[in-house]
């Protein structure tokens, strides 16, 4: 840390304590939680598990040994036994933890050898994400011959139509563009066999409740379903009620949790100075692969103008962006072309970028548990990042909710010339 910076703890009396909520491991009514010693007892059990242990075909062993996988996660050595049976199934864990293998390894196991026809469906609440489900699918699946497909909007309908019509085993969509499909009748969903709302709270945020309802509307009722999600809010909760049949409820690390690879930081700083004390940090620092996050696309653009003009490669990637614009931006950004990527909360959840070194709020978010997810960017798969917050006067507020949330102070740094007394 350079000289001028000086860290120093928050006042204790600015946190309150919180009672850590409990964890739940495993239970047949989701109102049911289990003690905290059960869960850290069932993640420590899963500590040395192979996948050749879960009783995976060969097929699906080959295609892990070919990634480079051995062990599972502990919400995968949970989860993917469960869901192998058929059972209805609640993930609960914090990003960066293996929840879309999870559920697509089951998934894949289930499907293989069976007829073709559109058998699984998996929504996701973004493109992005819709994107990654789709390479879990193609990863795991090399070896299966199974055929998967993302539908969502910001690209070519013709190619979509093509696809669904032509016969594919397993549709990864956002809500939106898949209604679209369903009213123009380019896919039927009378076989499918297994359901997936992935990232469930994002998707309720983003307000997709009505066309889930829709969509699930048309779904066999007997169908498995998998419910993954990063935090479970009472509405969570209530779609988990509403569509899954007795589900065992599987849990990795408390609710709200930060990644525990992650150094968090705070930074004071007068807002309009913001930008010229992340291009400071930057260099500095000497960041590698800086994930920033801004409140507006505005915003973001001018972050990214600052920067380019203190010659840092950067790119915006928000929601007035084409499809073709944010799929180079991250492409860029996972090759190396660019060292900072700014974004807006669009790209807090779908990101599996596993090299990022430093995740930087560049303005507070509005909610607690955004935080939780845009710093799950970093510190992913038990490799270690930062996580630095630049936080104007009037974000004091909400830097303490989320210490209270996190149930721990995260230490100010005070940098000369950037803090509100200078």
């Amino acid at each position: 840390m350079p000289e001028n910076e000086v860290v120093a703890e928050p006042v204790n009396d600015a946190i309150v304590d919180v009672d850590s909520p409990e964890a739940v491991e495993s239970q047949d009514e989701i109102g049911e939680i289990s003690s905290s010693g059960a869960l850290a007892a069932a993640e420590a059990a899963t500590v040395g598990i192979t996948f050749a242990e879960l009783g995976l075909s060969e097929q699906m062993l080959h295609a892990l040994t070919d990634a480079g996988y051995k062990h599972p996660t502990p919400i995968q050595a949970q989860a993917v036994p469960l869901a192998l049976k058929g059972r209805d199934l609640m993930g609960l864990a914090m990003t960066g933890t293996g929840k879309t293998a999870a559920f697509t390894i089951p998934i894949i196991e289930r499907l293989i050898g069976g007829p073709r026809r559109t058998r699984a469906l998996i929504l996701t609440p973004t493109r992005e994400l819709c994107v990654q489900v789709e390479e879990s699918f193609t990863k795991y699946g090399r070896h299966s011959g199974l055929q998967v497909i993302s539908v969502y909007g910001g690209v070519g309908y013709d190619p979509q139509v093509k696809a669904l019509r032509g016969g594919v085993d397993v549709v990864v969509a956002t809500p939106g563009r898949l209604i679209d499909h369903l009213e123009k009748q380019n896919v039927a969903f009378d076989e499918i066999e297994v359901l997936v709302l992935d990232e469930a709270d994002r998707m309720l945020d983003m307000g997709f409740a009505p066309q889930i309802n829709k969509i699930v509307a048309q779904l066999d009722k007997y169908r498995q379903t998998l419910l993954f999600s990063a935090t479970m809010p009472p509405e969570v909760e209530a779609l988990a009620r509403k569509y899954l049949r007795k589900p065992v409820v599987v849990q990795v690390g408390r609710r709200s949790a930060a990644a525990n690879t992650v150094t968090h930081y705070v930074y004071p700083c007068p807002k309009e100075k913001k930008t010229v004390l992340l291009a400071k940090l930057i260099k500095e620092h000497n960041m590698d692969t800086v994930l920033v996050f801004t409140r507006t696309k505005h915003g973001a653009d001018r972050v990214v103008k600052h920067l380019e003009k203190e010659g840092i490669e950067s790119d915006a990637m928000h929601a007035d962006k084409t499809q073709g614009q944010r799929t180079k931006a991250l492409a860029d950004f996972k090759k190396g072309k660019t060292k900072v990527l700014v974004a807006t909360d669009i790209a807090q959840r779908g990101l599996d970028i596993s090299h990022i070194t430093h995740v930087v709020n560049y303005d507070v978010p509005q909610q607690a548990e955004d935080y939780i997810h845009r710093i799950g960017r970093t510190g992913r798969a038990a490799k270690t990042g930062d996580a630095f917050t630049l936080m104007s006067a009037d974000e004091i507020g909400m830097v303490r909710t989320i210490e209270r949330m996190m149930g721990k102070p995260i230490p100010r740094v005070s940098v000369q010339g950037f803090d509100f007394g200078t």
